[in-house]
């Protein structure tokens, strides 16, 4: 039964071919050329691209079922399908040539990308004339266009810029210890031309038109972590079930005990189903839009942050009981291990910043 657009029905196959694959990627530093084919073929760029531009407009919810899908098998894979789905959502706020001038082709362009503003912006007859660097975008050896975000001279604010491949270079400076697949280098642009149908104000990611920025961001990067944890669960379980198959947890045996082994695997798994429950309500409410409320958004907010750690308790708990094979480096699981603790690292999901924005109101209602 095909749900949706099918996107999570597809994410089935590249979710396999994921796994196949994310040794080789490990190794490489990037996602191997097929499986970035399929990625794009199994339609995470077009998500949601505008209808009129070939794209399907689909959900939040859909999109994030399909990212832990495609994550139980690869977590770089499934963070680059979602950048894939998120910069093209970024690009929609351009004006509609520059659309155009994205997906006229078709809407199966791979869009990668930063919202740092950490370019300079400088006017230009027609447009502007931007220069900066932008570490950690994921995907970029791959990508089709860029979209960075520069300050304006004189303290203007900041202005989304999308620039086409070959107008922006790309510097090898990836070594992560975890997420090592993603391929986030560096982009940098030298004082290049963009046109301004290829340019929005910030502000449009937050201005009331679709889903508020900060109601959706964590989405972008928390069903990766869902996903990886839950292929850790799997690993650990099958392993621990041929461990005890083999003689171990007997009570006064060597390693743990049977009592310690049932209680990894459910505190565990409860953390997971936590952790999913949570991101569910999350994607509901942002598949709601611009109706979101403020207290919404700050318990989205909290709820990526607060999902994230439960997955982190939930994984390293398992990595902890899973003696000197699970912890291998290079093992399935070690990997997993260090997906999950590095995309915990995020700054959409940090807790401190979270917790700011959930007590302002309540603490601020109270004062008064």
């Amino acid at each position: 039964m095909v749900t949706g657009t099918g996107l999570v029905e597809r994410a089935g196959r590249l979710r396999e071919l994921g796994r196949r694959r994310a040794a080789d990627a490990e190794e490489q530093r990037r996602l191997t050329p097929d499986v970035v084919a399929l990625m794009l073929e199994s339609g995470f760029a077009r998500h949601f691209v505008p209808v009129g531009f070939g794209g399907v407009e689909g959900g939040f919810s859909e999109f994030a079922r399909a990212v832990a899908t495609v994550a139980e098998g690869c977590a770089a894979t499934a963070w680059c399908a979602s950048v894939a789905a998120s910069l093209a959502r970024v690009a929609a706020c351009l004006p509609e040539e520059g659309r155009a001038d994205l997906w006229g082709g078709g809407a199966d362009v791979f869009v990668v990308g930063s919202l740092s503003p950490l370019g300079k912006a400088v006017p230009a007859p027609g447009g502007w004339r931007v220069s900066g660097s932008w570490a950690y975008v994921s995907g970029v050896d791959y990508s089709d266009w860029v979209v960075v975000c520069a300050v304006l001279a004189g303290g203007g604010g900041a202005r989304l810029f999308a620039l086409p491949r070959g107008a922006y270079a790309v510097k090898d400076t990836w070594t992560g210890s975890g997420m090592r697949g993603t391929g986030s280098n560096t982009v940098i642009v030298d004082d290049v031309f963009v046109p301004e149908s290829r340019s929005a104000d910030r502000q449009r990611l937050s201005d009331g038109r679709t889903a508020p920025i900060q109601a959706v961001n964590g989405l972008s990067c928390a069903p990766a972590a869902l996903g990886a944890a839950r292929g850790a669960l799997a690993l650990w379980t099958g392993e621990t079930a041929r461990r005890l198959a083999r003689g171990g947890g007997r009570v006064g045996g060597p390693g743990p005990s049977l009592s310690t082994y049932e209680a990894v695997l459910t505190r565990s798994s409860g953390e997971i189903d936590a952790a999913m429950l949570l991101l569910e309500r999350a994607a509901s409410v942002a598949d709601r839009g611009a109706r979101t409320s403020a207290e919404e958004i700050a318990r989205n907010v909290r709820d990526y942050a607060l999902s994230t750690e439960l997955l982190v308790n939930a994984v390293n708990r398992m990595f902890a009981a899973s003696g000197t094979s699970g912890q291998s480096t290079g093992s399935p699981l070690e990997r997993a291990w260090r997906d999950v603790n590095s995309i915990a690292t995020h700054i959409a999901l940090t807790f401190d910043p979270a917790a700011v924005l959930y007590a302002s109101r309540p603490f601020a209602l109270e004062a008064a």
